[in-house]
């Protein structure tokens, strides 16, 4: 199996929001069961003390079923409100969270991967290496050293 290792080039960078103002955001979270062949989810806490019921037969649609209510009744604050659903079973529960925190950790090590390799190729560059064995060296196409760095690659060449 060959690993195209310039392939996580085509991923967006994250990005930094430290400029962007703060806004209040309220989550609330629901629970839900498969019975029989429906979803049946719950949510508590709500607005008002209030707590509703959505059905669907499918996560997806018992998801969008239980965000249509709780955004209903959050309509009139002025604050972001979120659902976060999660099944009733924690055994469930913590594997869908276990997901989450590999799918997280995967998208950290690939931002830091690419800064590492654009940090690279341009101390690379600026030692006078070429495209061809920067690529040679880092596992990747020239091409894509040179997207990688374009300015650089051209003043050097």
């Amino acid at each position: 199996m060959r690993i195209d290792h310039g392939a996580i080039f085509n991923q967006p960078d994250l990005l930094e929001t430290n400029d962007e103002p703060e806004v209040e955001t309220v989550t609330y979270f629901a629970t839900a069961t498969r019975t029989g062949k429906q979803w049946i989810a719950t949510a508590r806490d709500l607005p008002g003390g209030r707590t509703v019921q959505a059905q669907g037969a499918s996560w997806r649609e018992v998801k969008r079923n239980m965000a249509d209510l709780v955004f209903e009744i959050h309509n009139d604050d002025a604050s972001i409100g979120a659902l976060h659903l999660v099944p009733a079973d924690p055994d469930a529960e913590a594997a869908l969270k276990d997901v989450v925190a590999a799918r997280s950790a995967r998208v950290l090590a690939e931002q830091a991967e690419r800064e590492a390799v654009r940090h690279a190729v341009r101390l690379l560059i600026d030692q006078g290496w070429s495209t061809r064995d920067i690529g040679s060296a880092l596992l990747l196409s020239h091409q894509r050293v040179s997207q990688i760095a374009p300015r650089a690659t051209t003043q050097k060449l």
